[in-house]
C-alpha cells in the first residue's frame, strides 16, 4: 500500500521534538530533524522573521516566483527526497511561531514543478504549519516526463502524499506535539490533486479545498489541444485574432447574455443559461466591418460546443460563454496550447508529434494510456466521507482555461454514481460557482475569498463568511457547513484601494438570483 510504503521509507525521529519556547529563532536554527531514510536529505533550516522579502534564487525562473514576502515569524525547512534512482521531490515546510495546531498541504498548477510560495506564506500567516513541493520536477515544462514513469508518478500522486507525510512528521518534531487537524488548498491542477488525495489517501486531510479542479485530466488535455485545429494558425485565412475575441465577440456575448440575471454589470451570473448565437456577428451586405465571415462564425460555434469522441460519447463539456477575455490569450492564439502540446509530445507520443494533426482519436489514445491513473474521475468518495472528511470545490464562471461546466458535470457525476441527492452529497462535498471569476482568480466579479496567497485573496479576513479556508475549518472543526461564500472585488484588484463590491456565491445547484438593490439570494433553478 502506498501509505505504508512511504511511512516505512521516510521516518522522522520524534525523540528530537523541541519545546518551541520564547526563543523561537534559536529553536529554529537548532532544529535538525533526523530523517532516518537514506533517500531524504535536509537541504537547510532557517529562521525567517516577519517582514522578510524572501529571495528564492534556486527556484526555476519559469516558475516566475523570484521572491516572497513573509508576514509572520517562521521556521523554514527544505528537504530533497529521492523517490527512485531517477526521480526526486523538493519539499518545503514552513512552521510559524504562532501555530494553531493545524496543518496545511498545498498544490501545484498546470504541468509545472513550482512550489507555490505565496500559498505557503498565506497558510503560515493564518497559523498553519504548511508544506509545498515542486511536484517532482523543476519549472513549467513536461520534458522531464519523457520516458520516465517515476517522474510522472511524482507528478500524478506521489509528491503531494510524500510531502504530506514528511510535513506532518516534521511538524510534530518541531512543536513537540502532533497537528490537530489537516487541510489542503489547491486550484486547477492543485484542485485535481486534492480530489485524487481524497480518493487515494483519504486519511491525509480532514478537509480539502479543490478549486477549478482539473479532473478528467486526460480529456481536459485533449479538449485544450482541440482548439488549435479549430481556430487554425495565426496566418490562416479565417483566423480570428485575439483582439476580435476580446472586443467583438466578448461584447456580443455580453449583449446577448449579461442581462439574463437582470443586472447589466459585465458579469454573466450563470453562463449555463447563455445560448450564445454567433450568427449575430455574421457579415452582411449592410455590415462589412466588425463582423465575422461564415467560416469564422462556424469556428466560434465549434469553440462553444462540447467535444465528443469517436463513439459519440462526451469527452469534455463546452467552453462557457463569457470566458473570452482569458481564453483568447490562452487557447485561441493561433498557437498550440503548450501544456497539451507537451503532454502529447512527452507523455502520450514523442517529441515529433505535430499538434496541428490532433484529432479525436488522439483523445482516446491519451485516455486509454492514463499514466499513473492521472484521470481523476472517481465514482465513489465514500471512504473519505466515512472518515468525516469535507471537500469544498469552486469554479470561476468565466474560466478561460478549464470550462466551469466540467465541475458541474463532476458534481452531478458524483451524485449519480454515489446514488445521492444534492442534499446528501452536500453533507461532505460542496461546490460553489463564482460568477465573474477567471481561472482560480481575477476577473470582473467578486473573486477574492481567501482561496490562496495572491494579494487580494490573502487580504481576505479569516472568517467563515468571507474566507473559504476559514469556512472549511469551521465545517471540519465545528460542523458549520458553508451555505454561501462571500467574495470581494477590490478597486483595480488592489486591497489598498478599498472595496468595489461584495457578492455571495451560492452552493450548486442553487442559483444566485437578483432581488433588487444590491441584494441577491440563492434559489433553486
Amino acid at each position: 500500500m502506498k501509505v505504508s510504503l512511504w511511512l516505512t521509507l521516510l521516518g522522522v525521529n520524534l525523540s528530537l521534538a523541541l519545546a518551541v519556547g520564547t526563543d523561537f529563532p534559536a529553536s529554529c536554527q537548532a532544529f535538525s530533524p533526523d530523517t532516518r531514510a537514506a533517500n531524504a536529505h535536509r537541504e537547510f533550516t532557517e529562521y525567517v522573521p516577519a517582514g522578510t522579502n524572501l529571495s528564492l534564487p534556486y527556484n526555476d525562473a519559469t516558475c516566475a516566483r523570484p521572491n516572497q514576502v513573509v508576514t509572520v515569524d517562521l521556521c523554514r525547512v527544505a528537504l530533497y527526497v529521492e523517490t527512485s534512482n531517477r526521480s526526486s521531490v523538493t519539499t518545503e515546510i514552513w512552521l510559524p511561531r504562532n501555530w494553531t495546531g493545524r496543518f496545511l498541504g498545498t498544490g501545484n498548477g498546470g504541468i509545472d514543478g513550482c512550489i507555490k510560495y505565496e500559498d505557503l506564506a498565506y497558510g503560515a500567516a493564518n497559523g498553519f504549519a504548511v508544506v509545498g513541493s515542486n511536484n517532482g520536477h523543476n519549472g513549467t515544462t513536461a520534458a522531464s516526463f519523457y520516458q520516465n514513469s517515476d517522474v510522472l508518478a511524482d507528478f500524478a500522486w506521489r509528491a503531494l502524499h510524500l510531502s504530506t507525510v514528511i510535513g506532518k512528521e516534521i511538524t510534530q518534531a518541531f512543536y513537540g506535539e502532533p497537528h490537530r487537524k489537516s487541510y489542503y488548498l489547491g486550484c486547477s491542477l492543485g484542485g485535481r490533486q486534492g480530489i485524487n488525495s481524497a480518493v487515494e489517501f483519504p486519511d491525509d486531510f480532514d478537509g480539502i479545498i479543490a478549486g477549478s479542479p482539473a479532473v478528467d485530466f486526460n480529456s481536459l488535455v485533449s479538449w485544450r489541444a482541440s482548439f488549435f485545429p479549430i481556430t487554425g494558425s495565426a496566418n490562416s485565412t479565417d483566423f480570428i485574432s485575439v483582439s476580435t475575441w476580446k472586443d467583438l465577440i466578448h461584447a456580443e456575448v455580453l449583449t446577448q447574455c449579461d442581462t439574463l440575471d437582470c443586472v447589466n454589470d459585465g458579469i454573466i451570473e450563470d453562463p449555463s443559461l447563455c445560448n450564445f448565437c454567433p450568427e449575430a456577428l455574421k457579415c452582411t451586405d449592410d455590415r462589412i466591418n466588425n463582423c465575422l465571415s461564415p467560416a469564422q462564425v462556424e469556428i466560434v460555434r465549434k469553440v462553444f460546443s462540447p467535444m465528443y469522441g469517436e463513439d459519440g460519447q462526451l469527452i469534455f463539456p463546452a467552453m462557457q460563454p463569457g470566458s473570452e477575455l482569458e481564453a483568447a490569450d490562452q487557447l485561441y492564439t493561433g498557437k498550440p496550447f503548450r501544456y497539451s502540446k507537451e503532454w502529447f509530445q512527452y507523455v502520450v507520443y514523442n517529441p515529433s508529434w505535430d499538434p496541428a494533426e490532433f484529432d479525436i482519436h488522439d483523445a482516446k489514445v491519451a485516455d486509454d494510456l492514463n499514466p499513473q491513473n492521472i484521470r481523476t474521475w472517481p465514482n465513489d468518495l465514500s471512504n473519505y466521507e466515512k472518515r468525516g472528511g469535507k471537500i469544498i470545490t469552486f469554479h470561476g464562471q468565466q474560466d478561460g482555461k478549464i470550462t466551469s461546466f466540467n465541475t458541474e458535470r463532476f458534481y452531478n457525476h458524483l451524485a449519480t454514481a454515489m446514488n445521492m441527492s444534492s442534499s446528501e452529497l452536500d453533507n461532505f462535498f460542496r461546490f460553489f460557482r463564482i460568477s465573474g471569476m477567471s481561472h482560480c482568480s481575477s476577473g470582473p466579479g467578486a473573486w477574492a475569498f481567501g482561496q490562496g496567497g495572491s494579494p487580494a485573496p490573502a487580504m481576505t479576513p479569516f472568517n467563515g463568511n468571507e474566507n473559504i479556508l476559514a469556512a472549511l475549518v469551521a465545517w471540519v472543526e465545528h460542523g458549520v457547513a458553508p451555505e454561501t461564500i462571500t467574495g470581494t472585488k477590490y478597486v483595480d484588484d488592489n486591497p489598498e484601494l478599498g472595496i468595489s463590491f461584495r457578492r455571495s456565491h451560492c452552493r450548486y445547484p442553487l442559483r444566485n438570483t437578483y432581488i433588487g438593490g444590491n441584494h441577491w439570494e440563492c434559489t433553486l433553478p
